[in-house]
C-alpha cells in the first residue's frame, strides 16, 4: 500500500494555510464466479482505484474524487475539492478527525492465499457447491445460482491534521439459493452463505448442507394464524435485529433527532440480560480493523451493558454535535464522506443453544426467513412490519412451517422483550458474534385469529 499512502501524503503535502486536506486513497481486486447447470455463467474479474479528497476552510467542506491513480487527474483534485467548498454551506460541526492517542491494535486480516489460489479452484469450489446441491435431496428440483466471491481491499487515510494510516483485509465467500418441489407444483426455496478470509476456509458440503435443510423445513407450508407466540431469533436473524438496532444508535441520527433512542444514555432499553458492544479489533471478525475511515484508531464500543444504553457510535462529526469525541466508528468509501456504523456487533452469550431454547417453549415460531427488511422498518420510529416464514413451535417440539404471514412490532420494545439469550454465540459474514434469541411482544399475521 505505500504507492497509495505516498500518492495521499502527495494531495495533502500541496494545502495551503487555513485549510484542513484529507485524502482517502483505496484499491480492490475483486473475484465473482456464478455457476449454474454445472457450467460457469459468469467469471468477473475486476479492480477498481479511487483517490477521494475532503478539505475544510472557513467551516465550509469540499469534495472531489476520482476513479484512477493517474497523477494527471489526482493533481487536479484539491483544487476541485476547493472550488466546491466555495458552494457549500458553513456547518460548525464540519472538521477532520483530530488523532485522540488511542493506540492501534496491531491487527492485519489479510491472507495471501486469496490472490495464490487460482481461479480453476475459485471455479471449482461454485461448481462443488453446486453439485453438492443438486445430490442432498430428491426433492431439490434445481439449483437458482451458486457463487463464490472474494475480495482484497487497501485503503490509506492521510490528513493535515497528522493522520497517516493504511489498512487492508481480505475475504471469500460460497453463497447459494435452491429450489425445493412443494406440494401441488409449488417451489420452496433455501438459501446460505459462509464467509472467511480465505477460500481453504469455505466448506462447499456445509453450505449446501444449510441451503437444502433451510428450503425442506418449509415443504407444506401455509398461512399462520394470527396471534402472539414467542418469537426464536437464530444468530444470522439475531445479528440482522440487532445490526437495525446498532443502525439506530448512530450518532448521527441522533444529532438529526431520526433515532427513537436519542436522549436515552444511561437508561433501561433493553432487557437486563442483554450487553452489546462493537469489537471491531476481534482479529476472527471479519469487520476486523485497525482503523476507521479517518484514520483513528478502531476500539471496542460499549452500546448496550445489563439492558442499559451506554452510548452511540460517532465519527468525528457526529461527535461534535454531542459534544464527546469520535469512538473510532467512522465507515468511509473513497467517493463518499465518513459517517459512523459498526463493524463487529458482539453479544454476551446467555445459557442454552437453540434446541435448548426450543425445548423450553410451548408456544412459538422459529424464524426462517424475513422479508422487505429495507422498507419494513422506520429507522426514526423503530415500528416494524415485514414478510415471514418459519416453523411453529408447539409443546417445545417443531411443528408445522408456515409462510406469507408478517412480523410486526416496534423495535425499542422488542428489545426490552427479550426473555432468553443463548450460549450459541456464532461468528457471521458480515461481522457480528451473536447467539439465538427468544422475544415476546411480536404479533405474527396470517389467516386469522
Amino acid at each position: 500500500m505505500t504507492n497509495a499512502a505516498e500518492l495521499a501524503r502527495r494531495i495533502v503535502g500541496s494545502a495551503v494555510e487555513g485549510e484542513q486536506v484529507e485524502v482517502c486513497v483505496g484499491r480492490s481486486v475483486r473475484t465473482e464466479v456464478r455457476v449454474h447447470g454445472g457450467e460457469v455463467e459468469s467469471l468477473t474479474l475486476a479492480e477498481t482505484a479511487g483517490v477521494g479528497v475532503r478539505l475544510i476552510r472557513d467551516a465550509r467542506e469540499g469534495v472531489a474524487h476520482a476513479g484512477t491513480f493517474d497523477l494527471d487527474v489526482v493533481d487536479t483534485l484539491l483544487a476541485e475539492a476547493r472550488d466546491n467548498a466555495t458552494f457549500a454551506q458553513p456547518d460548525d460541526r464540519v472538521g477532520l478527525a483530530v488523532d485522540d492517542r488511542v493506540d492501534r491494535v496491531a491487527i492485519d486480516p489479510w491472507s495471501a492465499e486469496v490472490e495464490a489460489t487460482p481461479v480453476e479452484a475459485k471455479i471449482g469450489l461454485a461448481l462443488q457447491l453446486e453439485a453438492r446441491c443438486r445430490a442432498l435431496d430428491r426433492r431439490v428440483r434445481g439449483v437458482r445460482t451458486s457463487i463464490y466471491g472474494d475480495s482484497r481491499t487497501e485503503t490509506a487515510v492521510v490528513s493535515s491534521l497528522g493522520i497517516d494510516a493504511s489498512r487492508r483485509a481480505t475475504s471469500a465467500s460460497l453463497s447459494t439459493s435452491v429450489l425445493i418441489d412443494d406440494v401441488e407444483g409449488s417451489t420452496r426455496t433455501g438459501a446460505a452463505v459462509e464467509a472467511a478470509r480465505t477460500p481453504g476456509a469455505l466448506d462447499p458440503d456445509s453450505v449446501a448442507a444449510k441451503a437444502v435443510a433451510r428450503g425442506i423445513a418449509l415443504v407444506g407450508a401455509g398461512r399462520p394464524r394470527t396471534g402472539r407466540p414467542l418469537i426464536v431469533l437464530e444468530p444470522r436473524f439475531a445479528a440482522t435485529i440487532l445490526g437495525i438496532v446498532a443502525g439506530m444508535l448512530s450518532g448521527e441520527r441522533v444529532v438529526k433527532g431520526r433515532s427513537p433512542f436519542s436522549e436515552r444514555v444511561g437508561e433501561a432499553i433493553a432487557a437486563t440480560d442483554l450487553t452489546m458492544f462493537d469489537n471491531p479489533t476481534d482479529p476472527d471478525s471479519l469487520g476486523a480493523a485497525a482503523s476507521d475511515g479517518e484514520g483513528l484508531a478502531c476500539r471496542t464500543v460499549p452500546l448496550i451493558s445489563a439492558g442499559r444504553l451506554d452510548g452511540f457510535l460517532h465519527d468525528s462529526r457526529s461527535g461534535r454535535g454531542l459534544g464527546v469525541g469520535s469512538t473510532g466508528s467512522a465507515m468511509r468509501a473513497v467517493r463518499g464522506t465518513p459517517s459512523p456504523g459498526h463493524r463487529s456487533l458482539r453479544v454476551a452469550p446467555g445459557r442454552g443453544d437453540l434446541e435448548c431454547l426450543v425445548a423450553g417453549i410451548d408456544d412459538g415460531l422459529l424464524i426462517a426467513s424475513l422479508q422487505g427488511l429495507h422498507s419494513g422498518v422506520n429507522a426514526v420510529s423503530g415500528d416494524l412490519s415485514v414478510g415471514v416464514e418459519g416453523v411453529v413451535i408447539r409443546n417445545g417440539e417443531l411443528a408445522e412451517p408456515i409462510r406469507e404471514g408478517t412480523l410486526a412490532g416496534a423495535i425499542p420494545r422488542l428489545l426490552q422483550d427479550i426473555v432468553a439469550i443463548g450460549a450459541d454465540l456464532q461468528r457471521q459474514p458480515g461481522g457480528a458474534f451473536v447467539p439465538s434469541l427468544v422475544m415476546t411482544g411480536l404479533t405474527v399475521g396470517g389467516a386469522g385469529g
